[in-house]
């Protein structure tokens, strides 16, 4: 090793690059750092790159870990047992009763022949428990991703005429390559990237896609025919109010069908209220009316068309193949992914955001953790999978998965349950689907996407929160009704990730001034006697029986909402703490460094009034006071800066500069003092690297030779608390050494002391042996430093951040008077001359 030092040095010097000073160098200078008799020395160390770099390299168990983690069924599927299967059977049946009409609705969505929604659909299900970790979650066709596939499809077909015939042959190859892309992210295991996508742009996406395919449904709904229902949503509106006229007997069935699907929520849902030992069963009825109302107008659809096959009465859906018809290899070539490349980001965040906020809300209402990531495994194989057999993108579905849990489901194997079901519709009801009316899937569609909307109380929880907040989400929407979904999704991110530059750019921190507090409970105040403050709490009670207070630090100017009626004192002449508000990196640190010269500046004047003799030795940009005003001498010169890292996790080289040319302009400021910097509450070790490297964390070098007075306050603990292995190992040797002690100054038999005579130069009486025992007895537990001494300017609070820079100042301010009154008493006197 030291070889290798040797060499780095060697080359160092070859390079010209200046080594650190050793930090075992820096902590001689000043008086004894640290002298507790019972304390043991800490250094702390410095972070390196072998430690970063063996972190993150996996071990034989981590990779044993990642494996199994790929399939999480694995962890529950050998205590499956039959209380679990019933309660899955009963949602798996639910769910594939409520996906049949769904998935065929959604499928006209993605401009597709309804028998892909079906595919889709069983894919979904029957791949998704091998990975999921969610038992709610139910993967399929759901309406804002088909309506994004629908219009990639009809992109492309206008691009490429050949693919006009075979409109799944896109959609296909859309979901294996959006598909790769999520399970890619998925293995690398950084599911943790759809954070930057905050809930006000979710909501917005979700509540202008709603508007924009509710609105596409009402032609449909109504039988308007004449215009593309893919144009920008307020012009499918004002199509749709000019075509009015044009209207038909679908509407009818459209209207019809629409107001039973919310006439029968309505009444179970006040049913459920009125009788609630009932509950349970109106809930699987209600959620069951999709069915009810599909079969209804099918019945509808075959009486009035039965008899009209070359020419129905009105719209329905015709022939659909039996069986997976359309399984193959799905095309993959240049020509389709570069005609839609442009549409793969959008679709990629429609597959994950809607996916992973409805798997996370339901994981926190159920009390289980989703992993992100393995459920991007999940939805990335589903759609990798699922072309192979007819399928088109797909995700989870939120109104899918509100039923399955509120159904009861135990597990992820309720997709199989599911997957049967959907599976008898496939080879069983194609002939019954050839009847279903085209009205009645748009009227599902409509009464579908009504709930993605946010409601008013949504918004009013977001002003609450943030009055920037509904704005973003207004913005939103409106962007997606006037142009399309994708620049509606990408305009919400754009100007949440701007705000949240915005805030960075601008943040600046707080000074803090000193308060005396008490903790009161009723009419008590905690410490007043000893049975207001226990072995937990804040206080300890003393022998005066008077109560107990404490010093904290708040904001000067009292706009964190703390009383303004709470007078702040100045935790010290010249002393300023300031606390980081934001993090502390390159688009942050200069603001909020600006903020802290200017009020040192205005509260502090410089340490030498007249350091200028002439006007023209003063810089240009410090002219001085204006003609007849002076420089306040009453204000305090400054002596130390307290910076508080408790927000802060991480810094970089912009702002470790700033932080020294800080340190610099200060200094001059102050000279020919020195200003002191103690950092409090810092979280990061990297973060204490930067900052030692740059000169803090241990006093600075004076001419004046003061630094090597130093006075080192340290925050000492208990070596691992009283319950520790480290505190049994002590108190266990302390009674061995009393055992010992007491049978040497007390013979067994007889009971009386023995006479321990004299053994070379030393020698022990009786009564200093027991005074020993007692002593060993009483012995104190063995402490050590919170931080490392080789750190003095490192500190574990504020308390011990100002204690520290309050004792040097006073013991500079003593020392000066000293050599001061030295020098005065030693000058020659004019008698002495």
């Amino acid at each position: 090793m030291s070889s290798n030092n040797g060499f780095g040095h060697k080359l160092a010097k070859i390079l010209g690059i200046k080594l650190e000073e050793s930090e075992s160098e820096r902590i001689t200078r000043g008086e004894s750092v640290f002298s507790i008799q019972t304390a043991d020395s800490f250094f702390e160390e410095q972070p390196t790159i072998r430690e970063v770099v063996s972190s993150i390299t996996p071990t034989k168990k981590d990779v044993v870990d990642y494996l199994a983690s790929l399939f999480p069924f694995l962890s529950w599927i050998t205590f499956y047992n039959v209380q679990w299967l019933v309660g899955d059977l009963v949602a798996g049946i639910t769910i594939g009763a409520v996906v049949v009409p769904q998935g065929m609705a959604y499928a006209q969505l993605a401009s597709l022949p309804v028998e892909f929604g079906l595919y889709s659909s069983f894919v979904g299900v029957i791949i998704y428990w091998f990975f999921a970790t969610s038992k709610d979650i139910t993967i399929g066709p759901v309406a804002v991703l088909s309506t994004v596939t629908g219009t990639v499809v009809q992109n492309v077909t206008a691009a490429h005429p050949e693919y006009t015939d075979v409109p799944w042959v896109i959609a296909s190859a859309l979901a294996v390559i959006c598909g790769a892309i999520v399970l890619f992210i998925g293995l690398i295991r950084c599911g943790w990237i759809v954070e930057i996508i905050p809930v006000v742009s979710l909501a917005a996406f979700m509540t202008g896609s709603a508007i924009s395919i509710a609105a596409g449904q009402v032609p449909g709904l109504l039988g308007i025919k004449g215009f593309s229902t893919r144009d920008a949503t307020y012009l499918v509106i004002i199509n749709t109010l000019k075509g009015l006229p044009r209207t038909n007997i679908n509407a009818a069935i459209g209207l019809t069908a629409l107001f039973l699907l919310y006439l029968i929520r309505s009444s179970f849902t006040f049913a459920a209220k009125k009788f609630p030992n009932h509950k349970k069963l109106f809930f699987f009825m209600n959620t069951l009316r999709s069915v009810f109302v599909i079969l209804l107008y099918t019945l509808i659809g075959w009486l009035a068309n039965k008899d009209h096959r070359d020419k129905h009465v009105f719209n329905i859906l015709g022939k659909v193949p039996r069986g997976f018809t359309h399984a193959a290899v799905p095309t993959i070539n240049t020509d389709i992914i570069s005609s839609f490349a442009s549409e793969i980001p959008a679709t990629v965040i429609v597959l994950l955001i809607e996916h992973i906020a409805i798997s996370k809300s339901f994981g926190r209402v159920n009390n289980y953790r989703i992993n992100p990531s393995q459920e991007m495994v999940a939805i990335g194989i589903t759609n990798v999978i699922g072309p192979f057999l007819g399928g088109y993108p797909a995700t989870g579905s939120f109104s899918r998965t509100a039923i399955k849990s509120k159904a009861g489901v135990r597990t992820p194997f309720a997709g199989v349950i599911t997957g049967v079901i959907v599976l008898l519709a496939i080879y069983a009801l194609t002939a019954v689907f050839y009847y279903i009316p085209n009205a009645a899937l748009s009227a599902v569609i409509i009464h579908a996407v009504g709930d993605l909307i946010a409601s008013p109380n949504t918004v009013y929880t977001f002003w609450r929160v943030s009055p920037l907040e509904p704005i973003i989400f207004f913005i939103g929407v409106i962007v997606t009704v006037f142009s399309t979904i994708e620049i509606g999704i990408y305009t919400t991110i754009a100007i949440s990730f701007a705000i949240f530059l915005v805030r960075n750019l601008k943040a600046k921190g707080t000074i803090l001034g000193k308060v005396q507090v008490h903790s009161v409970v009723g009419d008590s105040v905690l410490g007043h006697d000893h049975h207001a403050a226990s072995e937990y709490g804040t206080f300890k009670p003393d022998d005066s029986q008077t109560a107990l207070n404490r010093n904290v630090f708040l904001p000067i100017d009292h706009k964190d909402g703390s009383n303004p009626g709470v007078e702040l004192t100045s935790p010290y002449p010249g002393i300023f703490i300031y606390r980081f508000s934001e993090l502390l990196n390159y688009p942050s640190v200069s603001h909020t460094m600006e903020y802290l010269i200017e009020y040192v500046f205005t509260h502090t004047r410089p340490t030498t009034l007249n350091a200028f003799k002439r006007p023209g030795d003063r810089p240009w940009n410090d002219p001085g006071p204006k003609k007849n005003h002076k420089e306040n001498s009453n204000l305090p010169t400054l002596k130390a800066i307290i910076l508080d890292f408790s927000a802060v996790n991480n810094v970089d080289v912009t702002s470790t500069q700033m932080l020294i040319d800080v340190r610099n302009q200060l200094d001059r400021y102050a000279a020919p003092n020195v200003v002191d910097w103690h950092m409090a509450c810092i979280n990061n070790r990297w973060t204490k690297r930067a900052l030692v490297s740059a000169g803090f964390g241990y006093p600075s070098v004076r001419e004046d030779g003061m630094h090597s007075r130093w006075k080192s306050i340290f925050s000492i603990a208990e070596i691992g608390g009283v319950q520790s292995a480290a505190a049994a190992a002590e108190r266990e040797a302390n009674e061995k050494e009393l055992a010992i002690t007491r049978s040497r100054v007390e013979d067994p038999e007889t009971g009386r002391a023995d006479r321990i005579e004299p053994s070379g130069a030393s020698s022990t009486s009786v009564s200093e042996s027991v005074s020993k025992a007692k002593n060993i007895e009483s012995r104190s537990p063995r402490k050590a430093p919170v931080h490392g001494i080789n750190r003095p300017l490192f500190h574990v609070d504020l308390t011990s951040a100002l204690q520290s820079a309050i004792t040097n100042v006073e013991a500079r301010d003593e020392l000066r008077r000293e050599r001061e009154h030295h020098d005065s008493t030693s000058a020659p006197s004019v008698s002495d001359i």
